[in-house]
């Protein structure tokens, strides 16, 4: 009897077939990157341009030490009652002077405390032994004390939030970047980054004693 040969593969497009996975793989596979703070640096000043006059009492000054002490106005205070008292300060309200004073804000009016949220500075120093989780943690419930607020005045102006607003401008078709309605979205969201200013200091690292 004659020998009957085995049946051949067609490998022929198994190189297509690698191919093919391949480039699934690279666009369906997520690479994971740290992901810093969002922040935007003012520009430089010139060198001869005096440092505005800022009152102490519109300063909220905000210090983690080398042990990852959080100091807030000189007394210890826990990460979990930070954002609470940074709204309290920003929210205050305390101008009585006609171009000082804030009709928008709800806060106590302590005349020892921010005049408005305008003029308040959160100023944030952070010992060079301090940890960075440490360090992410407090900027974290500072920017949360702004979005609050904004939240807030964009509810009452708008009713809709501050987050929600700046969601639809981040997806916002790019094509579609010169409609009314974007530009209206963003006349919207300046005018309430405008009654709260993210007025946060960030001091060079010191090594605290």
């Amino acid at each position: 009897m004659a020998r009957r040969s085995a049946p051949e593969v067609n490998a022929g497009s198994m190189a297509d077939i690698a191919f093919l996975l391949l480039i699934f793989f690279l666009v369906t596979t997520t690479i994971e990157v740290d992901s810093g703070i969002a922040s935007k640096l003012p520009p430089p000043l010139p060198e001869d341009t005096p440092p505005p006059p800022i009152k102490e009492k519109n300063i909220f000054q905000v210090i983690v030490n080398a042990e990852n002490r959080l100091l807030v106005e000189e007394e210890d205070m826990e990460i979990k009652n930070l954002t609470n008292a940074a709204v309290a300060f920003l929210d205050n309200g305390g101008g009585t002077d006609p171009r000082n004073a804030c009709t928008y804000c709800r806060g106590a009016k302590d005349p020892e405390s921010s005049d408005n949220p305008k003029k308040a500075i959160i100023s944030l120093v952070n010992d060079r032994q301090a940890s960075y989780k440490m360090y992410l943690a407090v900027t974290n419930e500072l920017v949360r004390a702004y979005a609050i607020l904004r939240d807030r005045e964009a509810k009452r102006l708008y009713n809709e939030t501050y987050s929600s607003m700046t969601n639809r401008y981040a997806e916002w078709p790019a094509t579609e970047k010169e409609s009314p309605e974007y530009l209206e979205l963003e006349d919207r969201i300046d005018k309430v980054r405008e009654l709260f200013p993210r007025n946060l200091s960030e001091a060079e690292p010191q090594n605290r004693e």
